[in-house]
């Protein structure tokens, strides 16, 4: 059975398996540690029986199969406090579990008890299969950004999608309403 769990310092060196898909934004470990310790709620990895990581997630909202990372900011006054998901990834042998969804729906638990008013993130618009599944998860395209994601090799850098989802706090959905135009990242608030 898998277990959720709260990220520790050691799983840093354990999640290779997870962390070297193409599609997963790396850092580096003082990032990772910034994460962990202004907003260790937000960082949870899945652990399969035999102790390996299946994934892991973090949000401003591991020997795992799969993790998140993430966390909370914006403005209150401005119904802009929100979780920000920071990090999703799945082992590619633990995909297709719904452990990617279960993570999402822990990390939108921790921002509705923070009183926020939405959950964004960022995802590529070439990584149709993430947009999917977010979108199933109720996410809509808020915006695109433009050139959001470095490109190596020469190659031309990616848009992404900031992709919202409304919590309870926000009732007339107001944050996921699409803007009209697209935004430089410079422009990200």
């Amino acid at each position: 059975m898998t277990s959720l769990r709260a990220f520790t310092c050691d799983d840093l060196f354990r999640f290779n398996n997870i962390n070297l898909d193409p599609l997963t934004e790396t850092y580096g470990i003082p990032f990772y540690l910034q994460y962990l310790a202004h907003w260790p709620e937000y960082f949870v990895v899945a652990e399969a029986p035999g102790g390996e990581l299946m994934g892991y997630s973090t949000a401003v909202l591991t020997l795992c199969v799969f993790a998140v990372m993430g966390k909370a900011e914006g403005s209150v006054a401005r119904e802009e406090w929100h979780g920000h998901v920071t990090a999703l990834s799945v082992a590619p042998e633990f995909r297709r579990l719904g452990l990617a969804a279960k993570l999402m729906e822990l990390l939108e638990e921790i921002s509705e008890k923070k009183g926020g008013f939405f959950v964004d993130l960022f995802v590529r618009v070439s990584n149709q299969v993430a947009v999917n599944m977010y979108k199933q998860l109720g996410y809509s395209v808020y915006r695109t950004v433009l050139e959001y994601y470095s490109a190596s090799n020469g190659e031309p850098d990616e848009d992404a999608y900031d992709m919202r989802k409304a919590l309870s706090r926000d009732s007339e959905k107001k944050s996921i309403i699409p803007l009209p135009h697209p935004v430089r990242p410079e422009d990200i608030e």
